[in-house]
């Protein structure tokens, strides 16, 4: 027989049996969905963590008190044990070959903000001069603050850019500045808005926050016994390993710590928090993966089943075919064809209500996911797999019987 012929038959004999065919089909259906579905989360989470960091400085190094295990990222102040300061900075920079500079930020994670009567909840940063061009901000509206700022503890404020949104949605773009805004109940006058940015640091968007100068943030809201976080530039991205390993053992110096303490301090260049994002990601994608296969298996059972049934119920015409002069690999391509075609319907039918669903658990604000054809191809592949694997055995079975014991069956 020739291919068209194989197919011909394998179609009839599908959809002879057409609620049987569909119930067979379902697992895959079930299973192939579902893995469109997961690839399209954990693809979802990659887009969201390249959007997070994508404008984070190559060359920035991010250095919080506490050892691993207390989290990534570069903003923020930390109550813990251990502490770091600006004798940190001072003592790295007359040091270190491969750091240029170094800036101390406090962070307050969440207090609310409010103008006329609106109002949010945002994080607060204190920054010192050099910050915003070190974390790759720019101002859109106003300006940064000048020099004697940055050295005092003025009430005064510059906004990320998503702020403005929040507490004045219906204003003109950058009309706030100028403007007072209350923080903490005390009013802060805005002398600047930054442009986008898209990027976060410890999960806390830049565009959603509130800078004030690091005296400020000191003084007025977080107290002088908050540990700042530090944030070191390398001379250039070529250097962010040696700037790395420098800033590391000069900070053990500079905290006496033994040969033997582990580190109280954790550093971190940007490349390694988005390579660690990722690398957490990928591993939550496989194994929804893993679990959204086990489906898939189970449905490769079930079309097994179905094909043992069928090949008893067709016994007799496998020894008519036989009789006629059909080959043993003529019965076995027919038959294992018959289970490819069940498999490959089923998983085109779930590729399709994989896409489709897409869209529609986007509406759900807890998660975004992101359409993948790497996704459709793994999930296709893995359903003709199914088929082949679970189809080739009553194939064999049905090429094997003997024409005149399939003849005599009822």
């Amino acid at each position: 027989m020739i291919g068209f012929e194989y197919f011909f038959l394998a179609w009839r004999a599908m959809t002879a049996k057409k609620a049987r065919a569909f119930l067979s089909m379902l697992g895959v259906i079930i299973g192939v969905s579902t893995v469109i579905v997961v690839v399209g989360i954990g693809q979802g989470v990659q887009d969201q963590i390249n959007a997070q960091f994508k404008n984070l400085s190559a060359e920035s190094i991010m250095v919080r008190a506490g050892g691993f295990g207390g989290g990534w990222g570069g903003w923020g102040g930390s109550s813990s044990s251990s502490k770091l300061s600006h004798d940190d900075i001072d003592y790295v920079l007359s040091r270190a070959e491969h750091v240029r500079d170094g800036v101390a930020t406090l962070q307050w994670s969440s207090t609310t903000a409010s103008y006329g009567k609106e109002s949010g909840s945002f994080s607060v940063l204190g920054i010192e001069s050099g910050y915003i061009d070190m974390s790759g901000l720019s101002v859109e509206y106003g300006r940064d603050f000048d020099p004697e700022e940055y050295a005092t503890d003025s009430r005064i404020a510059v906004l990320g850019h998503d702020v403005p949104e929040t507490l004045a949605p219906d204003a003109v773009s950058g009309s706030l500045v100028g403007e007072s805004v209350a923080i903490d109940g005390r009013q802060y006058r805005v002398v600047g808005i930054l442009a986008e940015n898209g990027s976060a640091s410890r999960m806390v968007s830049y565009d959603e926050a509130i800078y004030v100068p690091y005296p400020t943030a000191e003084t007025r809201l977080l107290g002088k016994s908050t540990t700042p976080t530090l944030t070191f530039r390398a001379v250039d991205a070529d250097s962010v390993s040696e700037a790395t390993d420098e800033i590391t053992e000069l900070l053990r110096e500079s905290h006496k710590l033994s040969l033997t303490a582990d580190d109280d301090f954790s550093a971190f260049d940007a490349g390694s928090i988005v390579s660690s994002a990722q690398s957490t990601a990928k591993l939550l994608q496989y194994l929804l993966i893993s679990m959204a296969s086990i489906v898939l298996l189970v449905s490769g059972i079930g079309i097994m089943n179905v094909m043992f049934v069928t090949v008893a119920e067709r016994t007799k015409e496998i020894g008519v075919l036989k009789a006629v002069g059909a080959r043993r690999e003529n019965i076995l391509i027919q038959f294992l064809l018959e289970a490819m075609l069940l498999s490959v319907v089923g998983g085109l039918i779930g590729i399709g209500i994989g896409w489709a669903a897409i869209p529609v658990l986007n509406l759900i604000p807890i998660w975004t996911l992101a359409m993948s054809a790497q996704g459709a191809a793994i999930a296709f592949a893995f359903s003709v797999g199914v088929g082949v694997l679970f189809g080739f055995y009553p194939a064999l079975k049905a090429s094997r019987l003997d024409p005149v014991d399939a003849l005599r069956s009822e």
